[in-house]
C-alpha cells in the first residue's frame, strides 16, 4: 500500500502564479519542499518565459493543447525543465490540465 494517497475530489483549486492558472496541490515533500500539483490553464493564457531556480520541473499534459515555440503539443506530451533553465513562454490553445512535479520548492523567477 502507498504511504500517501490524495483524491483530487477532496482537494481545492487555488489561484496560481499567473492570471488564468489554477493549482490543485496533491502532495508536498516536507523534507525537500517538492510538490506534485494539478495545473489548470484557461484557453488563451500565456505564461511568460521563466525559471524555477530551486527545482527541476516535470510536466505531463492530461488534456488540452499546449503551444511551445509555435509547436502545438496535445494530451500525452511530457516536458522536463532542469532547475535554473529558462523555459516558456507557454500558451494554452484550449483549456489545459497537466500534472506537474517539482523536486524542490516551487519558486518562479522571470527570465
Amino acid at each position: 500500500m502507498f504511504q500517501y494517497l490524495a483524491l483530487a475530489s477532496e482537494k481545492s483549486w487555488q489561484p496560481g502564479p499567473y492570471e488564468g492558472v489554477e493549482l490543485l496541490p496533491l502532495h508536498k515533500n516536507e523534507q525537500t519542499g517538492g510538490v506534485a500539483v494539478l495545473r489548470k490553464f484557461k484557453a488563451g493564457v500565456t505564461v511568460p518565459a521563466h525559471i524555477h531556480p530551486l527545482a527541476n520541473e516535470s510536466v505531463y499534459i492530461l488534456s488540452g493543447d499546449w503551444e511551445e515555440s509555435g509547436v502545438t503539443y496535445p494530451a500525452g506530451t511530457f516536458f522536463f525543465a532542469p532547475k535554473g533553465a529558462k523555459h516558456g513562454p507557454h500558451h494554452a490553445k484550449t483549456d489545459v490540465i497537466s500534472v506537474t512535479w517539482f523536486d524542490g520548492p516551487l519558486t518562479v523567477t522571470p527570465a
